[in-house]
């Protein structure tokens, strides 16, 4: 796939969207990409550490751990539409390294090494990469729906492989808006013309950002919930999965 296809999604209009001789009730999945498709929180881990390690910096199971907390609240405030990713990339470290007491390193100079070793590693959640090659051998239409930063993002689709199974990727900076917000998904659908929204599905982790985005987009929505953890927020969810694997039967429902 071109380049050009991680940033412009175009679908594959030759495929089938059909399941023998009958029509599918959903031909188009949505993808969210970290803790969904990729393990996010292992290659956080990972690239907090080496970014520590560049400078000759002491790290620790706690700083990783405080950065998580650190990291989530930022991009929690970013779904909300309250800052920019400028100001999630950048503001994350400057909480971090005032916590820390870090005054002799510039935190743009620590955010732009974290973010490239973030973009060097990936590592899939268990049964990711079968689900997703089944799937484009079967006909279905696959995106990936993602906040996270463009550059990042694009090098785990290629390291991956997945940019070659995907239809294409929205990544929000790119779109104009964050996910879950309904114009972020309006600009979605701009770019896949021809398909019907009623036929779409998007799986993700997350309730604010996925499950609340799949709402205000009016599509259905499979909240991938390993942890099973408690649903604590007012979001309408159509299914809920505890491994990748349960999809195969809601996609092999048929349209009534």
């Amino acid at each position: 796939m071109a380049d050009a296809n991680l940033r412009f999604a175009s679908h594959l209009r030759d495929k089938s969207l059909r399941n023998g001789d009958n029509v599918r009730k959903y031909t188009t999945v949505l993808w969210d990409l970290d803790q969904t498709l990729l393990n996010f929180d292992m290659s956080m881990d990972y690239a907090i550490r080496e970014t520590f390690k560049k400078y000759n910096l002491p790290v620790s199971d706690e700083i990783v751990a405080r950065y998580d907390v650190i990291n989530r609240g930022y991009w929690n405030r970013f779904e909300l539409g309250e800052i920019t990713k400028q100001e999630v990339t950048l503001g994350r470290f400057r909480t971090l390294f005032g916590e820390l007491g870090i005054t002799y390193i510039a935190p743009e100079e620590m955010a732009e090494v974290y973010q490239k070793e973030l973009g060097n590693v990936y590592f899939f959640i268990d049964g990711a990469k079968e689900l997703v090659t089944r799937l484009k051998a079967e006909g279905f239409r696959q995106y990936v729906v993602t906040n996270g930063v463009n550059t990042t993002q694009e090098s785990k689709m290629k390291r991956s492989g997945l940019h070659q199974i995907m239809d294409g990727v929205f990544v929000s900076e790119l779109m104009g808006y964050p996910k879950p917000m309904k114009e972020y998904f309006d600009a979605c659908f701009a770019a896949m013309p021809g398909i019907d929204r009623r036929e779409c599905i998007l799986v993700g982790d997350s309730l604010t950002s996925d499950m609340r985005g799949a709402q205000n987009a009016g599509i259905a929505s499979c909240w991938f919930n390993p942890g099973r953890r408690e649903k604590d927020i007012d979001v309408r969810i159509d299914y809920e999965i505890h491994a990748l694997e349960e999809l195969l039967p809601i996609l092999a429902q048929e349209s009534v």
